[in-house]
């Protein structure tokens, strides 16, 4: 199948999608965990309902961001500044009867400069990731693709949960960062793949005006094993997306989205890419 000649529709859905993330973020922005804003989340049982329990704890003059409902029946409550009332917290969920299943508390400082690392660590990784494949194919162009690719990926992935935390109160955390880093490298590990079938169909052809036909029998030739191999963790991801609890299921969630990200760009949107800019590179040549 000629891949190539529909990427057109590639760069339309990937645009729609990277101005959907835009959109997002900027009318809802991002629900921060307590890991990077710092403060408390608890977990408890309790009879009272969550307005109620909001209510009371307003009373006690503990600043409540969040109360959502778990599907295992307990109550998830994101406090502000909590991390210097611990014991006054924990006496009042004990003096009303509410059973504490979970307990995290950051520093406002702390939580910063996770934040700032956190950051720091995905532009960084971006940043190795452009030099190694630009080296490692000798090709400064093959390099901007996946890195284009990735930073398409992880936009995405930000847009999505801008929706899912307006929505469902989806945290972006410590975890989310860790799913963010991996969705990096599951999309350069196919795109690299890919990539190597392409330099090998051109080392063949002796010539770099064929680079959309070895870029097309290079997708029909690692196509089907990128996807085989993403089915196998989308099942994993999906069964611990409904089957577990509320620590694991948003990071699931971003996996699951980062992998089928990372599947369709490795594809469908660095490769198409590369054989644009590839094409316009050889003309500049023949200028």
């Amino acid at each position: 199948m000629n891949f190539i000649k529909y990427r057109l529709i590639s760069f339309i859905l990937s645009g729609l999608l990277i101005l959907a993330s835009i959109y997002g973020l900027a009318r809802f922005g991002l629900v921060l965990g307590v890991d990077f804003t710092g403060g408390s989340l608890v977990e408890v049982l309790s009879e009272e309902n969550k307005d109620q329990l909001k209510k009371e704890l307003e009373e006690a003059d503990l600043v409540v961001d969040q109360i959502q409902e778990t599907s295992s029946g307990s109550l998830l409550i994101r406090l502000e500044g909590a991390w210097q009332e611990k014991d006054d917290l924990l006496s009042f969920f004990e003096n009303r009867g509410v059973q504490v299943l979970r307990f995290e508390t950051v520093g406002p400082t702390f939580g910063q400069e996770l934040f700032k690392k956190a950051l720091i660590a995905i532009g960084l990784t971006i940043v190795l990731i452009l030099a190694f494949i630009a080296w490692r194919f000798s090709d400064f162009n093959f390099g901007l693709a996946a890195v284009t690719a990735m930073i398409h990926d992880n936009l995405v992935l930000l847009g999505a949960f801008s929706f899912l935390g307006q929505f469902w109160l989806a945290p972006v955390d410590s975890l989310f960062i860790t799913a963010a880093l991996t969705t990096l490298a599951t999309s350069v590990y196919d795109t690299v793949v890919t990539f190597g079938y392409i330099r090998d169909q051109l080392k063949q052809s002796f010539s770099s005006t064929n680079i959309e036909e070895a870029a097309n029998e290079a997708i029909n030739g690692t196509v089907v094993r990128n996807i085989n191999n993403s089915w196998t963790i989308i099942f994993m991801l999906t069964a611990i997306l409904l089957l577990g609890g509320e620590t694991v299921r948003w990071f699931a969630a971003a996996l699951l989205i980062g992998t089928i990200l990372g599947t369709y760009s490795s594809t469908f949107l660095a490769v198409p890419l590369l054989v644009v800019w590839q094409k316009a590179k050889a003309k500049k040549k023949k200028r």
